[in-house]
């Protein structure tokens, strides 16, 4: 116990260390700095309300505990929702969520910091998303009898907790009261330490997405440069994918159209693909309902859109596999488009290999093998609806985890 205290301590004065080389962490350290005065202020003037305490390690797990939040909330409108995160991307993004009574950091783990923090917000019950684990908050949360359960749980058997050497993550584990899990391998592996309170529930970015499926806005500025013509939109490319891209966009941009919402918006990545596509390109920032139909590619050049701009796809490709990793193909998926996407960090990604089986969604390996696939779809007109109805299919036949969550969670204030 000790020994994990020593642990923490040791990872605060790394991150001191590391300030003047990361901006991130430094960011982290200005925001721990008055977490505790902001959860004090809060704490006296809390009503004596059901309180649910969400903990998401950055953006991409607010977003899974999005769906829970939403519906607890319609459901309880006078209940306490406080949201912690871990990763200042996940808080400076969402510190203003407004169906959270607060949002603040979570304390960095430690006992005494843990105590002090589950006795100041006095939770109902605390949902971790994902696999978020903290040993002094589970323990502390366990002596106030407070229970914990983790959504949309995802664990693989390379995990340190099912290692030979693991017992301290596998004890930590065992502190969560419940555990709704993504798929059966991680309920089995769970059951194979000793857990058997889990439910099979799958994924709740499934809800997500299919909910943003009716709730995308109308972007008068794209329906003008839409027409009737048909849209690729290419979503969170970085330059390998773009290196790929322009290419082909040069080769088919008097066929269709294109909309390129990078994930890197810097003035360099923005040039380089305005260099690739010289003469029928614009930028969303300068462009006009009056002649924004005159141009093939529309590059957007802000963040939150992409969402919303996946409505007006006949294709999509999404950008990330030429790197480190995929980013989102269920929302793409949802709106019901063919999906091309590099083939090589992606496998790590479910949905993605589960439509590339379905046969909703290719991989490439570069402009070429693009061209090749593309064309198998572009000329068929039948085929391009079939891989549309499989794309949209698959998310709806995946939804329903939030609703199994929050029917296990009323016992709570009943």
């Amino acid at each position: 116990m000790w020994l994990y205290q020593i642990g923490i301590t040791l990872l605060k004065i790394g991150l001191y260390l590391s300030v003047p080389f990361s901006k991130r962490n430094r960011a982290f350290l200005q925001g721990q700095r008055g977490v505790f005065r902001k959860l004090e202020r809060f704490a006296k003037m809390r009503l004596e309300e059901p309180c649910f305490w969400f903990h998401c390690a950055s953006l991409g797990e607010f977003e899974q505990g999005r769906p829970v939040i939403e519906a607890l909330r319609e459901k309880y409108p006078d209940a306490c929702i406080i949201l912690t995160f871990f990763s200042p991307s996940g808080y400076e993004v969402r510190k203003d969520y407004k169906l959270a009574n607060l949002v603040c950091y979570l304390p960095l783990d430690g006992f005494f910091n843990a105590r002090r923090f589950v006795k100041l917000v006095r939770p109902t019950v605390a949902i971790f998303i994902k696999y978020e684990f903290w040993y002094g908050y589970l323990q502390a949360l366990k002596r106030h009898n407070v229970p914990s359960i983790s959504v949309s749980t995802l664990l693989r058997p390379d995990a340190v907790a099912f290692r030979w050497y693991g017992g301290f993550y596998r004890n930590m584990l065992r502190l969560i009261t419940h555990y709704f899990v993504q798929d059966e391998l991680t309920g089995k592996l769970l059951e194979n330490i000793g857990i058997r309170s889990t439910t099979l529930a799958g994924d709740t970015r499934f809800d997500r997405v299919a909910a943003l499926c009716h709730q995308a806005e109308t972007i008068e500025l794209v329906e003008e440069f839409k027409e009737n013509e048909k849209i690729m939109v290419i979503g969170s490319n970085w330059p390998p994918d773009t290196e790929v891209l322009l290419p082909f966009i040069r080769e088919f941009e008097e066929q269709m159209k294109f909309i390129i919402a990078p994930h890197n918006i810097e003035e360099e990545h923005l040039a380089r693909i305005e260099e690739g596509i010289p003469y029928k390109i614009i930028r969303y920032s300068q462009a006009k309902e009056n002649t924004i139909s005159n141009y093939r590619v529309l590059l957007i050049d802000n963040i939150g859109m992409l969402t919303s701009l996946y409505r007006y796809g006949d294709f999509a490709y999404v950008g990330g596999a030429f790197g480190k990793s995929l980013h989102n193909t269920l929302e793409p998926a949802t709106f019901g488009m063919p999906l091309f996407f590099g083939n090589r960090s992606y496998q790590h990604v479910r949905e993605a290999n589960d439509l590339l089986k379905l046969n909703g969604a290719f991989t490439v390996n570069d402009t070429k093998d693009l061209r090749y696939k593309f064309l198998t779809v572009w000329e068929e007109e039948e085929k391009q609806q079939q891989m549309a109805e499989i794309c949209q299919n698959y998310v709806q036949t995946h939804t329903g985890a939030t609703k199994k969550a929050v029917s296990y969670l009323e016992r709570y204030l009943s």
